[in-house]
C-alpha cells in the first residue's frame, strides 16, 4: 500500500512534494531495499531457559508468562550486577511500578552506560513522555551497540534505532541480529517495526519465524494476532487467547480482543478485558485511553474528559489517548469527530507522526482531500517508511487527474477514460437514488457529497484504506464520501456498479440521518432493502442461499447480528438476513417506524432501548415476529430445497439413477434439476420438462446452473429461438449481473426480429458493461426507431467514446440522431468526422447533404419492421 541511504536523507529533506513517478521509484528502492528481508534467515530452535546465559534464560522467562521465576533468577543475582536490573525493571512495568522500574534502571546505567538498562530506561522515558530525557540515552545505546558483532548488542542497537524511527538502520541491525541467534526475540521486534509500516506479509512472516524458534513466545502470539486483525479477525482472537493461555497478564493479548469487541459493539466485555489489564496495571496508559475511547463513543463526555485529565497526569504529552479515541470514533463511522479529536492529539503531541497520518486518512473520509494531502505529507516527510501514508498520497496524485463532475451538491470523481462514458449513467442514478431515497426517509443528506469511481479495485482499496486489497468490497460509504469500483474494475457479470453506488448512497441518508451512529446491521439492511426496492433483480442473488441457511438452522440471532458482518463465513448471509428483517420492520411497523429507529440511534439511544422506543417491541418480540415472518415467506423455497440431506445424490452421468430420483421427489428442486441438466448435457429436448419443473419451485434461482440458464442454453442449441429468448429474459429477470446472456439474447433478438428482446438484451448489457460500444448502438439504433432521440444521442454519443470497430458508422449514427433532433450543425460535424474516415462513404454523404439542406429523414413509424 514502501524504502541506500542517499535517497532517505532525500526523503527528509522534503521530497514530500515530488510528483508520483518520483515517489514511486523512491517507495520501491527504499522499500526492496529496506524491508523486505524478514524471510532471509532460517528459525533455528532456540535452546531451553536452563543453557541460557542470564539475561536470555530471564527473558525467555518473561516472554513465557513465568514472571516469578524470572524475578527470582533476576534477585540471586550478585549485588549491583547491572544485567538484573532490566529484568526487574521489566517485571516492575507489568504492575505499573513505573517509578521502581526508573530507580533500578537509573542506578544500573551509572554502571553500564549503553547497556541493557540505558535502553530500557530510554524507553520508560518514551513511554511517559520524556523524549528530551530519552533520546540521549537511545542515541548512545544505538550508536555504541550497532559497532558490535555480539547478537545481543544488535538486537540492542536495533531496539534503539527502532525507537528513535531509524527505520533502515533499525531493519539492518535486526537483520544482523537475526544472523546470530536469538530467533524469538528478534524476530518478535523485527514483526513489530514491519507491522507499524503496514508490511504485513513480512511482518506475519517474521511472527510465524519467531513461533517456530519458541512456539511459547507470547509477545509473538500478539503480534501474530495484530497482524491478522484486520483480514481475519476469528484468527486473531486465536492467536491473542494462545497468548494469554500462555501469559495471562500479557496486556495487549487483552486490548486487542477488547478491540475485536468494540468491532462488535460488544462494550461490556470490552471493558471487562480492559479492567483485566488494569487491574494488573492501573498505570497502562493504552488501556486507559482506550477506556476513555469507549466513554467517547458513547457519549459520556464527562466520563470521557475524566479519564483523558487521568491519562494526562501519567505523560502530559500522550496525544494517544485522544487519537486512539478518534480511531474508535471512526470505526464507528464518526469522521468528523475523529478529525477533531486527531487535531487536539497533534496538539498535544505535535511530533506524534501517526496521528498526522491519521489525520489525513480521516479528512480524506470527510472528503478534504487539499487539507488531507498536507496532514499526509507532514507525515510522510517525518516518516517515508510508512506505506499507507505513501499509498494515500499517491492515490491523491491519480485523483489529481480525475473528472469532476458537479451537479449541484452531488461531485462525481471519475477516470479521465472512463468519464465519457460513467458520467451519462452515474449521474442520472445517483440524482435518482437521492431523490427517492430522500423522499422515503423525509431527510436531505448534507453535502457536498462527493462520489470517486475507480477502474483499479486496489485504487479503490487504497482511497479507503490505504493498503490494496480489500478483495470482497465492492464500495463504500463515509457518510459524505463515496469510494467504489466502476465496472472496468472487475469483470464483466461479477457485480453490478449501479447497484453498488444506489446502496452506498443509501448509506448516506442512513448514516447522516442517525448522527453517524446508526448499527452496522440497519445500515446495510437497508441498504440492501433499498437495492431490492429499487430494482427487485437487485436483491434475489442470496434468496436460495438464505432459504438453505433457514432450513439448516444456520440464520443468526438478531442479537449476533452484528458480529456476522465480521466473520467471513457469515458477512454475506448477515448482508442479506438484514435487509431482510429492514423488510419486516416495514411490513409490521411501516416506513415511519424504520424512520423512527433511524432517529432513535441519532439521539444516542443504543440496541433494544432504541428498539423499543422506536418500534414499541422488545428485541426478543421482534426476533419471534421476524422469525415467523421468515418461515412464512420461504416455507415453499425450504420445502423445495431440503429433504435431501444425508441423502447420496446420484452420479451426474447416470441418466436412469437420476430420472428415477427425480420421479419419486417431485417437489425437490436438487432432483428435477439434476435430472434436467443431465439430459441439457446430452442435448435432450426431454430436459425441459424437469428443468420447468424446477424453474417453477424456486423462480428465483440464478448464475449459469440455474434452470433458466440452463434452458436458454439447450434451446440455442437445439436451434428453438423462440424457446431461448423466453428463457433468457426470464433469466434476466431475476439475475442482475447474466451479462453472457444477455448477449446472447441480443444475437437471438437480433436474428428474430423481436425489438423487446433486443431492448432488454441491451439494456442489460449496458447496465452491466457500460463500455460495450456495440449495445450503445444498438440502443441507439432502437431509440432512433422509436423517436426517443435524446437516449439515442446519448447512446451513439458513448458508443463513439468507448472506439467502436466502425468509427465512421458510429459518427453517422450519432449525426442521424443529431438530425433527427434539428441539431444540423454537429449533425453536419459528424458527417464530415465520417468522411475523414472513409471519404467515399454513402452514407455519411447522405448525411452531409440533409444537414447542409435541412432534412431530416423521418422516423418509420411504430412497430414497422426492416
Amino acid at each position: 500500500m514502501l524504502y541506500n541511504r542517499t535517497i532517505v536523507v532525500a526523503l527528509q529533506a522534503g521530497l514530500t512534494r515530488a510528483p508520483a513517478s518520483t515517489r514511486l521509484l523512491v517507495a520501491v528502492v527504499l522499500f526492496t531495499c529496506a524491508l523486505t528481508a524478514g524471510s532471509s534467515f532460517g528459525a533455528a530452535q532456540a535452546p531451553a531457559a536452563e543453557d541460557l546465559p542470564f539475561p536470555q534464560s530471564a527473558r525467555r522467562l518473561i516472554a513465557h508468562g513465568r514472571l516469578e521465576e524470572a524475578e527470582a533468577l533476576a534477585r540471586a543475582r550478585p549485588a549491583g550486577d547491572p544485567a538484573a536490573a532490566p529484568v526487574l525493571a521489566r517485571i516492575a512495568l507489568v504492575h505499573g511500578r513505573y517509578q521502581d522500574a526508573q530507580q533500578l534502571l537509573e542506578d544500573a546505567v551509572g554502571t553500564e552506560p549503553a547497556g541493557e538498562a540505558a535502553l530500557e530506561l530510554g524507553l520508560l522515558h518514551r513511554q511517559l513522555g520524556r523524549a528530551e530525557a530519552a533520546d540521549p540515552l537511545l542515541v548512545r545505546v544505538y550508536r555504541q551497540a550497532s559497532a558490535g558483532a555480539d547478537g545481543e548488542a544488535l538486537l540492542r542497537a536495533a531496539r534503539a534505532a527502532h525507537a528513535l524511527n531509524r527505520v533502515r538502520d533499525a531493519n539492518a541491525l535486526y537483520r544482523a541480529a537475526a544472523a546470530t541467534g536469538s530467533a524469538a526475540p528478534v524476530q518478535t521486534a523485527w514483526g513489530t517495526l514491519f507491522l507499524e509500516k503496514y508490511n504485513a506479509p513480512e511482518a506475519l512472516r517474521s511472527f510465524k519465524q519467531a513461533l517456530e524458534a519458541d512456539p511459547r513466545w507470547a509477545p509473538a502470539h500478539v503480534g501474530l494476532a495484530q497482524t491478522l486483525i484486520d483480514e481475519n479477525p476469528p484468527e486473531a482472537a486465536a492467536a491473542a487467547e494462545r497468548a494469554l493461555e500462555i501469559d495471562p497478564l500479557l496486556a495487549d493479548a487483552h486490548l486487542l480482543l477488547a478491540s475485536l469487541d468494540l468491532d462488535n459493539t460488544r462494550y461490556p466485555e470490552a471493558r471487562a478485558r480492559i479492567q483485566t489489564v488494569l487491574d494488573t496495571n492501573p498505570s497502562h496508559l493504552e488501556a486507559r485511553a482506550l477506556l476513555a475511547a469507549i466513554a467517547y463513543v458513547k457519549d459520556d463526555r464527562t466520563r470521557f474528559e475524566a479519564d483523558v485529565r487521568e491519562v494526562l497526569a501519567l505523560n502530559p504529552s500522550f496525544g494517544e489517548v485522544y487519537r486512539v479515541a478518534a480511531d474508535l470514533s471512526a470505526r464507528n463511522y464518526r469522521f468528523d469527530e475523529a478529525v477533531a479529536l486527531t487535531r487536539k492529539a497533534i496538539g498535544l503531541d505535535p511530533s506524534n507522526t501517526r496521528a498526522y497520518a491519521d489525520l489525513g486518512m480521516h479528512l480524506m473520509r470527510t472528503g478534504d482531500e487539499s487539507e488531507a494531502r498536507r496532514s499526509l505529507e507532514r507525515a510522510f516527510k517525518a516518516d517515508p517508511f510508512d506505506r499507507v501514508t505513501y499509498n494515500l498520497l499517491a492515490l491523491l496524485d491519480k485523483l489529481e487527474k480525475f473528472e469532476v463532475i458537479q451537479d449541484g451538491d452531488l461531485v462525481l470523481k471519475l477516470h479521465p477514460e472512463e468519464a465519457p462514458v460513467l458520467k451519462e449513467y452515474a449521474l442520472p442514478l445517483a440524482r435518482e437514488a437521492l431523490k427517492r431515497l430522500s423522499a422515503t426517509y423525509e431527510f436531505t443528506p448534507k453535502g457536498p457529497i462527493l462520489v470517486e469511481i475507480f477502474p483499479q479495485h486496489d485504487d479503490f482499496a487504497v482511497r479507503n484504506l490505504g493498503l490494496p486489497g480489500l478483495i470482497g468490497a465492492l464500495g463504500a460509504c463515509f457518510g459524505r464520501v463515496v469510494s467504489m469500483d466502476s465496472p472496468r474494475a472487475r469483470p464483466p457479470g461479477s457485480f453490478s456498479w449501479q447497484a453498488t453506488l444506489w446502496h452506498e448512497l443509501a448509506h448516506v441518508v442512513t448514516l447522516q440521518m442517525s448522527n453517524q451512529r446508526v448499527p452496522r446491521w440497519l445500515t446495510e439492511g437497508i441498504s440492501v432493502y433499498e437495492e431490492t426496492r429499487a430494482r427487485p433483480a437487485w436483491g434475489r442473488d442470496m434468496e436460495v442461499s438464505f432459504a438453505l441457511a433457514l432450513e439448516r438452522g444456520q440464520v443468526l440471532k438478531l442479537s449476533d447480528l452484528n458480529s456476522g458482518f465480521t466473520r467471513p463465513e457469515t458477512i454475506a448471509l448477515a448482508y442479506f438476513q438484514a435487509s431482510q428483517l429492514v423488510d419486516h420492520i416495514v411490513q409490521a411497523h411501516g416506513t415511519e417506524g424504520l424512520r423512527k429507529l433511524l432517529r432513535a440511534y441519532g439521539e444516542g439511544l443504543e440496541g433494544e432501548t432504541a428498539i423499543s422506543r422506536a418500534l414499541g417491541v422488545s428485541l426478543d418480540q421482534l426476533q419471534s415476529s421476524f422469525d415467523d415472518a421468515m418461515a412464512t415467506r420461504y416455507s415453499a423455497m425450504r420445502a423445495a430445497l431440503g429433504g435431501s440431506e444425508g441423502k447420496e445424490p446420484p452420479r451426474p452421468g447416470d441418466i436412469a439413477a437420476l430420472r428415477e430420483a427425480a420421479a419419486a421427489r417431485p417437489g425437490s428442486y436438487q432432483a428435477q434439476l439434476a435430472y434436467g441438466a443431465a439430459l441439457a448435457e446430452q442435448g435432450d429436448r426431454a430436459a425441459f420438462e424437469p428443468l420447468e419443473r424446477a424453474a417453477a419451485l424456486v423462480p428465483v434461482a440464478t448464475g449459469e446452473n440455474s434452470p433458466h440458464a440452463i434452458m436458454g442454453s439447450l434451446a440455442e442449441q437445439l436451434g428453438d429461438a423462440p424457446r431461448a429468448i423466453k428463457e433468457y429474459l426470464a433469466l434476466l429477470s431475476n439475475d442482475h449481473t447474466a451479462v453472457e446472456p444477455a448477449r446472447r439474447l441480443a444475437a437471438l433478438a437480433a436474428k428474430a426480429g423481436d425489438e423487446q428482446a433486443l431492448a432488454a438484451a441491451h439494456e442489460r448489457v449496458v447496465e452491466i458493461d457500460p463500455f460495450d460500444a456495440q449495445a450503445h448502438t444498438g440502443l441507439g439504433r432502437l431509440a432512433i426507431q422509436e423517436r426517443d432521440l435524446a437516449v439515442a444521442t446519448r447512446e451513439f454519443r458513448v458508443a463513439l467514446a468507448i472506439g467502436p470497430p466502425d468509427r465512421a458508422a458510429a459518427h453517422c449514427d450519432l449525426a442521424k440522431s443529431y438530425l433527427l433532433s434539428g441539431r444540423r450543425d454537429e449533425a453536419k460535424r459528424e458527417a464530415l468526422a465520417a468522411l475523414e474516415i472513409a471519404p467515399s462513404f454513402e452514407r455519411a454523404q447522405d448525411l452531409l447533404l440533409r444537414s447542409i439542406e435541412g432534412e431530416a429523414e423521418p422516423a418509420r413509424p411504430r412497430g414497422a419492421r426492416r
